[in-house]
């Protein structure tokens, strides 16, 4: 309650003079503070998202939706408008006289004076145009992941087709696959004797994303399938992978991906990355699954929730990068 009603009053009334003292006191305005004062990534993007979307000014809460090739011609309007001058933004700067560092815990705003600090780093508008890509390169994403997802699979299409049996080759390097409708989908975790009907949820993306790590991580692939398989703590390979498609999924629509991709990718996300989120997915959950010892595939749904909520916790880390490259690859 309390944390509520401070929110509002610092958003709606405090934030704005705090704002004004600190400018008078540094010359320097909020965006340059953020874009000299925190490391490239989430860090500084999601200081200057935030600074951006809750600006007074609009042009400045417009500057998360401006795309990529009217960057340039909107942050020097951005310039203008916070009175920024290039010229005066030096290598470094040795401020002469007290500053204010500002440390953030969630609404809180604490100020610790300083002398002698060096505040000011280069090229603020190369800094804040990074920044906007990553954050405009975000919502692209989305629509891109979203487009994906919508894409029903289709019998009649021969690359959907090619896709599926691909994903087959790749697991099952040594067995032949009878016919396209057969049982022996099962082996690899479909429900049913054509798998066309488990993609309905996550449509195309949920066979893209598997397919990516059997073609890019065939051995963890295989290493995760033959888990799946096991007698006791099996579960349905491919079905746990198009669920897990939904997590990815969930989690970028409701931003809370925004620190891995800000600090794995320095520019624009792709559909790749989010198929490398995948992947690590995968794999990560397939060792808690084993690790954990379950009882039955009954407790799926509690354990998922469990390894979810686990993600999450990650995801609030400022330094959060969920990659493969921090597990070990099979031999």
């Amino acid at each position: 309650m309390f944390g509520s009603i401070w929110g509002y009053f610092y958003t709606s009334f405090l934030r704005y003079w705090l704002k004004w003292f600190i400018r008078q006191v540094t010359g320097k305005c909020e965006l340059q503070r953020i874009c000299a004062g925190y490391k490239p990534g989430a860090p500084r993007t999601t200081k200057a998202e935030y600074s951006l979307k809750n600006s007074k000014s609009k042009l400045l809460r417009a500057a998360v939706d401006v795309e990529e090739d009217g960057l340039e011609k909107h942050l020097d309007l951005v310039m203008r408008e916070k009175n920024v001058k290039t010229q005066r933004d030096p290598t470094s700067v040795l401020l002469p006289f007290t500053v204010l560092l500002i440390f953030y815990i969630d609404y809180f705003m604490w100020y610790v004076l300083m002398t002698n600090v060096c505040l000011f780093g280069p090229r603020f508008k190369v800094n804040l145009k990074l920044c906007l890509v990553q954050i405009t390169g975000y919502r692209n994403l989305f629509t891109s992941v979203e487009e994906l997802r919508k894409e029903n699979f289709d019998s009649d299409k021969v690359q959907h087709e090619e896709m599926l049996l691909k994903l087959w080759d790749l697991l099952m390097p040594e067995v032949k696959l009878e016919s396209r409708v057969t049982k022996q989908w099962g082996d690899i975790g479909f429900q049913g004797d054509d798998p066309k009907t488990d993609f309905r949820g996550m449509g195309m993306l949920g066979l893209t994303n598997l397919v990516f790590f059997s073609e890019n991580y065939t051995e963890e692939a295989r290493q995760v399938l033959s888990h799946a398989n096991h007698p006791k703590l099996g579960y349905s390979y491919a079905i746990v992978g198009i669920n897990l498609t939904e997590m990815a999924y969930s989690l970028l629509k409701s931003g809370a991906l925004k620190p891995h991709f800000y600090n794995t990718v320095s520019g624009r996300p792709q559909l790749q990355h989010l198929h490398q989120l995948f992947c690590y997915l995968v794999y990560k959950f397939d060792k808690f699954w084993v690790e954990e010892e379950p009882e039955s595939i009954m407790e799926f749904n509690h354990y998922r929730e469990k390894f979810h909520d686990n993600i999450k916790i990650q995801l609030l880390d400022p330094a959060v990068a969920l990659t493969m490259t921090d597990s070990p690859r099979s031999n």
